[in-house]
């Protein structure tokens, strides 16, 4: 079954090429588009869509708002497009729940592997920026004290899956790191997500980093 996708941008040109990029592929469909947060929201609701391609900054709602909508009142994942690297506005699109980000110099091949990977349930940690900006953002703050306290739903071994995930590890690397099997990392993972009610790897990267598992700056950058 082809993969649903809502394109939001406010610059026609971005929105459009996105759009002929991604409904070329045989299993892609653009259900849609929308100009601003607003309209996401709206047209998230109406055509279901299973992945959001969504600009950060935007008239009248911007990505933010609109993502923490999206993934509050539907199933869709939300992947964040940016012009900066570093941009705070992508850190608060991932606490709000998106499922990753990219630069939206990206290559075309990336941007359509990006949306099957978050279609897939995965979330995009790999690029090493990703990494860099939660340490960089995540480290701002004092970790907080009642997500520290939370650690304590998890075995000592999902702590450890949660700690080699919040370095941006893929599964393969995690299995290697923790000398176990990629199926028993799987198997970890779920049930960290589970047990912290958060909706993907993004989040609980996030998590690990707000409750003090993983001092910034043990990231490499």
């Amino acid at each position: 079954m082809s993969m649903r996708v809502l394109v939001v941008d406010d610059q026609d040109l971005f929105r459009a090429g996105f759009g002929l990029i991604l409904d070329a592929q045989p299993d892609i469909t653009v259900v849609g588009e929308a100009a601003d947060g607003l309209e996401a929201i709206e047209k998230a609701r109406v055509l279901t869509p299973d992945v959001v391609v969504m600009d950060v900054r935007m008239p009248r709602l911007d990505g933010v708002a609109a993502t923490q909508r999206i993934c509050a009142e539907t199933a869709a994942k939300v992947l964040v497009l940016t012009m900066f690297d570093l941009d705070e506005y992508v850190f608060d699109a991932l606490r709000a729940g998106a499922s990753g980000f990219l630069l939206k110099d990206v290559r075309r091949d990336e941007l359509v592997d990006a949306v099957r990977v978050v279609a897939s349930g995965e979330a995009l940690l790999a690029p090493t920026v990703t990494r860099r900006l939660i340490a960089e953002l995540t480290g701002r703050g004092q970790p907080r004290p009642e997500l520290a306290r939370r650690l304590g739903e998890l075995t000592e071994r999902e702590r450890d899956t949660l700690r080699q995930l919040a370095r941006g590890l893929s599964n393969a690397e995690v299995a290697a790191a923790l000398t176990v099997s990629e199926h028993t990392v799987k198997t970890h993972v779920s049930s960290v997500l589970a047990k912290l009610g958060l909706r993907d790897r993004v989040q609980a990267v996030v998590f690990a980093y707000e409750a003090g598992l993983v001092k910034p700056g043990a990231v490499a950058g």
